[in-house]
């Protein structure tokens, strides 16, 4: 078997490189190099699907293959993709984005009422009826609106305006146009963004394509990843000597620490950005997976607001939400959203006029949007099966966030902090220091070296911590909680065994 996929990939290769030949590649110089390429992009990196999971790829191709390993499936534990990990779509958006998607099954018996008037209000919304018709680039008024009642209900009757709301490409395209419109300057006057340590990679990556200054804060590891206003200063301070910040970045919860911001760090992050006179970015995509006791998801909108004119007037921020976590997990369907307050009136006209470049989000994404704000009510056919699904997959989240840093913690050289919320935990792992010697000798970071004997001998994919950014001198794995049960025990048991027979190994 070894033997044919040798030669079937010598075919490949020597097929390239006869076709490159024919057409001149080999003998030309190419206008698009290494060198002349974007500067930009090759600073870019994004670990969720970087090396380690372009190699857990090659082990499904070579399984398949039927190449020998000492597991028979890979598990990729490396991201927050909740269906592909087994969580289940709730029933009621399936059935109102069928409807939208082929409307001739409206005549369908099988379908309830209430799946079939959110359909036909959402495609009379739509160009010529249809989903595949594009939509204007801010996204369908009606289900603006929507959302706008949305927000006004989840923060108490707070105005929420629709011409305030941008649909988006998911959550990550909002936070990338927004950065395109806060970066600027050259030198001491380039634009410098403050973003979490650890973070998620969308926001470094996007800082070094903008070619923007990355200003990093970290997170208290010991008190369960809380935020520090000390600290916010002091990475303030040292950033002003180099750069101009403009813009502060809060994931909550929080993603790959897994904490929920109390309402006092709210209150505290948004004085700072007063007085500091910082662009507010709010990322609260995760704002329904919340676990633990004590813990409440508070808007930074509804907090705001609630601190009274002095702040509410004057602080500028953007918040943003999508389809693609909580309990819905709709990740392939792009919806997402961002509200933006206190904008500058003309800035907000270059901000659609930048959105328009991109015609419209996804108008299926909107449409799930649309079923997300708008859910079935208690006197609707569908609202108890819709209340159960929803119910059942956030305590199942819960059940599973509190069964991984238990199981981890027991693991000596592996210290877990409580998953609070979102979908991942972020625990720290003692290497030895043969382990990060041999790592150094063959050009690895520590924690690489880890994840990938990792991956290699059980097939888990987890991301190392230095995606992620952490202190210097330690080493973490980012992990989902999103496999179901059963599975999720054998991959904690796997993680378990693994780690105490590599400190065996090198210690």
């Amino acid at each position: 078997i070894i033997k044919t996929s040798v030669y079937k990939s010598a075919i490949v290769h020597c097929s390239l490189y006869f076709s490159r030949a024919f057409n001149g590649c080999e003998y030309r110089d190419r206008v698009l190099t290494m060198d002349t390429m974007n500067p930009n992009v090759k600073r870019v990196e994004y670990a969720v699907r970087g090396p380690i999971v372009q190699r857990a790829v090659q082990i499904e191709r070579e399984l398949k293959m039927g190449i020998k390993k000492p597991f028979t499936e890979v598990i990729k534990a490396n991201i927050g993709d909740c269906h592909a990990m087994g969580q289940k779509p709730i029933t009621f958006f399936r059935q109102v984005l069928a409807l939208c998607s082929y409307p001739d099954l409206l005549e369908d018996s099988k379908f309830p009422e209430d799946a079939k008037s959110r359909a036909r209000r959402i495609l009379q919304a739509c160009g010529g009826g249809s989903l595949g018709a594009y939509s204007t680039s801010q996204g369908i008024e009606m289900i603006r609106q929507d959302i706008a009642r949305y927000i006004e209900q989840r923060d108490g009757g707070i105005t929420c305006d629709p011409d305030n709301i941008y649909l988006s490409t998911g959550a990550s395209d909002a936070i990338v146009t927004m950065l395109k419109l806060l970066v600027s300057g050259e030198g001491m006057s380039r634009t410098g963004v403050m973003i979490s340590i650890p973070q998620y990679p969308l926001y470094s990556a996007a800082l070094a394509d903008l070619g923007a200054v990355q200003i990093s804060y970290y997170l208290d590891e010991d008190n369960c990843w809380s935020l520090d206003i000390s600290e916010l200063r002091h990475a303030l301070q040292e950033a002003k000597k180099h750069c101009s910040p403009r813009a502060l970045c809060i994931i909550n919860p929080g993603n790959p620490t897994g904490q929920v911001q109390s309402r006092q760090c709210i209150e505290d992050v948004i004085r700072f950005a007063a007085a500091e006179k910082l662009f507010l970015m709010a990322d609260e995509v995760y704002q329904d997976n919340v676990y633990a006791d004590g813990c409440k998801f508070h808007s930074f909108k509804k907090v705001l607001f609630e601190m009274g004119l002095e702040y509410s007037e004057k602080v500028e921020l953007a918040s943003f939400h999508s389809t693609s976590k909580c309990y819905m997990g709709e990740c392939g369907f792009r919806g997402g959203y961002m509200e933006v307050v206190n904008l500058d009136p003309e800035v907000k006209v270059q901000l659609t006029k930048l959105v328009s470049v991109r015609l419209c989000p996804p108008v299926p994404g909107q449409a799930l949007l649309d079923v997300v704000v708008n859910p079935p009510q208690p006197d609707e056919p569908s609202y108890d099966t819709f209340i159960k699904e929803r119910t059942d997959t956030l305590a199942t989240l819960a059940e599973k966030a509190s069964m991984t840093q238990e199981i981890l913690n027991q693991v000596p050289g592996i210290k877990c902090n409580p998953v609070q919320g979102a979908m991942y935990t972020f625990p720290r792992i003692h290497l030895p220091p043969k382990a990060i010697l041999e790592a150094k000798e063959k050009g690895q970071v520590p924690d690489m070296f880890y994840c990938m004997k990792l991956l290699e001998e059980t097939g888990i994919c987890l991301v190392p911590g230095s995606g992620f950014g952490q202190r210097d001198g330690t080493y973490h794995f980012r992990m989902t909680i999103l496999p179901p049960k059963e599975k999720l025990k054998i991959v904690l048991a796997k993680i378990k065994e693994f780690h105490q027979h590599f400190m065996e190994q090198y210690s």
